[in-house]
């Protein structure tokens, strides 16, 4: 019986688990797509060298840049003859294309208010011709985003409950069938808590047990997604392996405690003919 209950709870553990490890996914992903939004700062025609470092320097501090990259004029003008097939120097005798940085933002800042901030920002320097970014794509990618974020919301609290009630229900089973035991306790003078401790013991034991065993069952999952798929779910970072660790155990642990707790208290406080009736 022991061992079943340990199993059916690390079953469920490891659904919390997988959870986890679907929103930590869902945010890296996210995150990834913001990063890839890019701000193009075209210089002005009278930028030389020391504006372009004293550029790069501003942005090696700003908190919003998570990295540039230098687009000179000639790189630009080799670009658009791929692109157009045409060489705009050969019948203007000079290339009218300047220097320009392109600027990825960090995931926070891309979203539509602090992009205006920012443009508005870096065309005020006097060495800045103009700053462009997709409106149009940053405002669909934060209205979808927000809606993202509130489906998963909802399915990982309502798998949350799900798994918690599957636990609390498996741990009451367990007691259940120990009901008239807890009786003949009562019968010779035990008082409640001497009769709920051994159940509490052994149940946060088991949660601790199952927890270790949901662990170990995600652990594989991720190494093979890892090793043979060459998936990677989401940065094996120690916050991130943390947060799934502690949020399994914590809830295996933590709703055992519960679960003894008042499933104990409801057979404690049973007459003997109810229990027969149950």
């Amino acid at each position: 019986m022991y061992l079943t209950t340990t199993i059916s709870v690390a079953l469920v553990l490891f659904l919390v688990g997988l959870e986890c490890i679907v929103l930590l996914s869902a945010h890296n992903l996210l995150t990834r797509v913001k990063e890839n939004l890019a701000l193009t700062v075209v210089m002005t025609e009278e930028a030389d060298s020391t504006s372009l470092q004293r550029f790069a320097d501003m942005m090696d501090h700003a908190p919003y840049c998570h990295h540039y990259v230098l687009v000179t004029k000639e790189q630009a003008l080799q670009e658009h003859i791929q692109q157009l097939g045409e060489d705009p120097k050969k019948f203007l005798g000079y290339n009218p294309l300047t220097d320009a940085y392109e600027v990825y933002l960090e995931a926070v800042y891309a979203q539509p208010d602090s992009l205006r901030a920012i443009r508005t920002s870096l065309e005020s320097l006097p060495y800045v011709d103009e700053v462009l970014y997709q409106q149009d794509v940053v405002q669909v990618l934060d209205r979808g985003v927000n809606e993202v974020s509130l489906v998963l919301a909802v399915v990982a609290i309502s798998l949350l409950l799900m798994s918690l009630v599957l636990i609390v229900n498996t741990i009451r089973l367990h007691i259940y069938s120990k009901r008239f035991l807890i009786n003949t306790m009562r019968l010779v003078g035990a008082t409640p808590w001497v009769i709920r401790a051994p159940f509490i013991r052994r149940n946060v034991r088991m949660g601790f047990e199952a927890g270790l065993l949901a662990l170990l069952a995600l652990a594989g999952a991720v190494y093979y997604c890892k090793v043979r798929l060459g998936i990677v779910l989401f940065p094996y970072t120690w916050q991130n392996i943390t947060f799934i660790a502690v949020t399994v155990m914590v809830c295996g642990v933590l709703i055992a405690f519960l679960a003894s707790l008042f499933a104990t208290e409801r057979y404690v406080r049973m007459k003997i003919d109810k229990m027969y009736e149950i």
